[in-house]
């Protein structure tokens, strides 16, 4: 049953990236170059800013987040990138949890995460209503 299912999502993707490249529906939109890079560098310094936070507040003896996987506190940079990264795009796999003040940050990034494109998207979209609209 699984196989069909798989099978039948696959075959839809197909079919919708058919019609998609056929009636060229790709040519109605505009990309942004410059927009785009503003937005990644604008989350990668969140993302990287929010890492070294919980990593100093680890190493200022606070216990910030707890791998609920192998029943630990994290204490590796490496891994407070991994919780950041997670925190930021609002996946929240549930192997790493915040604790204590680190749930104020968490909160924090994570709408950061969400307003923070939405606004360069409604951005976007208002200057090419704007360009629309003059032409």
């Amino acid at each position: 049953m699984a196989s069909l299912l798989i099978g039948a999502v696959i075959v839809l993707f197909v079919v919708k990236f058919y019609w998609f490249i056929k009636h060229k529906r790709y040519t109605l939109t505009e990309f942004s170059q410059a927009m785009f890079l503003r937005l990644f560098f604008t989350l990668f310094i969140i993302f990287i800013g929010f890492s070294l936070i919980y990593y100093g507040l680890f190493l200022n003896g606070h216990v910030v987040v707890y791998d609920t996987v192998n029943n630990h506190t994290i204490s590796h940079f490496s891994d407070y990138v991994y919780f950041s990264g997670v925190t930021l795009l609002s996946v929240g796999y549930g192997d790493l949890v915040p604790v204590g003040v680190a749930r104020i940050f968490s909160l924090l990034e994570a709408s950061l995460g969400l307003l923070i494109p939405s606004a360069f998207f409604l951005t976007a979209w208002n200057n090419s209503n704007q360009s629309d609209s003059d032409s």
